[in-house]
């Protein structure tokens, strides 16, 4: 079968075929030897040291460790490539950097780069660790690798275009995690400190002091699931009504047993405490803790920030009972409208981050088409 030789989707004036080559006749690799560890250290002021993907966010090299002695040597704007597990992952370094032997650098352009991190994402270098006791590349292999290449001005607009699209990806992924330290700086601003009895941060026209209360006088009812029915059912005319697990619905049924706005947490294990919010008319599992509450965003939120896995307890799996929940005593305002108030900020909030979240996901999706598409 004859392999393809050119890509799908191409820039306006570039017609010839792509030409296979080995990718150690295109660029220079140098294979990364890790210095004594008794010569690491946390000193900025010493050499970077990068030892495999531990070291790279996004797609860049994250300063994590550094190191006194120099063995060999990347530099900036090297490719590093990861060649133990995970193997394949690749990024960029800004910095001058000392490679371990759980990287290899590569003197390559954009076009490159972006042509191995696709590799990766097709699977090419599992060829050579399927069946290894300890998933590894050496020299040879990436040396080996073929590649598919075009002139070198479409590589540059190739390259060009990704850049961009990688320029926007990092962009709003700033946007998000600045977003997310912004709830987080919010949380602790919003609801009072320990032993005191008036948040920070308030908003105009409430200067009460909160009221320390049990969690069960500020909501309709605390309680454990009790729902009997069939799992794995999908939504049907027949089948209307959700059924809430510890994390999210996990079946539908043909009839409800509660009603209302609900918290919900699992009762047993990992998910112990941690929170979702759910509104209807509903049936609730054995292994799920429900709080109903007509001021639904505000406890969601009381108890996003008081961290319901404090709560948890047991030497195996973390339980969370419902007469515990009850008796838990947690400072809020004490009039409704702060309490609503508190909540719509926070939801809208969450709203705001969901969106950049799903454009973010979007974007990196429309970069995955454009991989397949515009490389062979």
């Amino acid at each position: 079968m004859m392999s393809k030789k050119s890509p799908q989707l191409r820039f306006e004036g570039f017609t010839d075929d792509w030409e296979e080559r080995k990718l150690g006749d295109e660029v220079r690799i140098v294979m990364g030897q890790s210095p004594n560890s008794e010569n690491y250290t946390d000193d900025p002021n010493d050499y970077i040291l990068v030892q495999g993907n531990a070291d790279m966010k996004n797609g860049r090299v994250f300063p994590r460790v550094w190191t006194t002695q120099v063995t060999k040597q990347a530099e900036k704007d090297d490719l590093i490539l990861s060649v133990r597990a995970p193997v394949g992952d690749i990024g960029k370094t800004a910095y001058d950097v000392v490679i371990g032997r759980g990287v290899a650098a590569i003197k390559g352009n954009e076009f490159i780069f972006q042509n191995l991190g696709k590799m990766k994402s097709d699977g090419y270098w599992t060829r050579y660790s399927t069946g290894s006791t300890f998933e590894s590349i050496n020299s040879t292999d990436i040396k080996e690798a073929i590649i598919s290449v075009p002139t070198i001005e479409e590589q540059n607009k190739i390259g060009s275009f990704f850049k961009q699209l990688d320029d926007t990806i990092a962009l709003h992924q700033r946007k998000l995690d600045l977003l997310k330290e912004q709830k987080k700086g919010y949380l602790q601003k919003m609801f009072p400190k320990n032993g005191a009895k008036v948040p920070e941060l308030r908003f105009e026209g409430f200067t009460d002091d909160w009221e320390e209360r049990k969690l069960n006088e500020n909501v309709e009812n605390i309680g454990t699931g009790r729902s009997s029915f069939k799992a794995g059912l999908e939504y049907s005319e027949q089948t209307p009504y959700e059924v809430l697990g510890s994390t999210s619905v996990i079946s539908y049924s043909d009839s409800f047993d509660h009603s209302g706005n609900f918290v919900l947490t699992a009762r047993v294990g990992a998910n112990a405490g941690n929170l979702y919010k759910h509104s209807g008319n509903v049936k609730i599992s054995d292994n799920t803790v429900y709080i109903q509450s007509k001021n639904l965003e505000f406890i969601f939120y009381l108890l996003i920030k008081y961290d319901l896995k404090k709560l948890a307890f047991g030497t195996g799996q973390p339980l969370i009972k419902a007469s515990e929940l009850k008796n838990l005593k947690l400072f809020s305002p004490k009039t409704f409208g702060e309490q609503q108030k508190i909540g719509s900020f926070f939801k809208q909030l969450d709203e705001t981050i969901a969106l950049h979240q799903r454009k973010l996901d979007l974007l990196k999706e429309q970069k995955k088409g454009f991989l397949q598409k515009m490389f062979v």
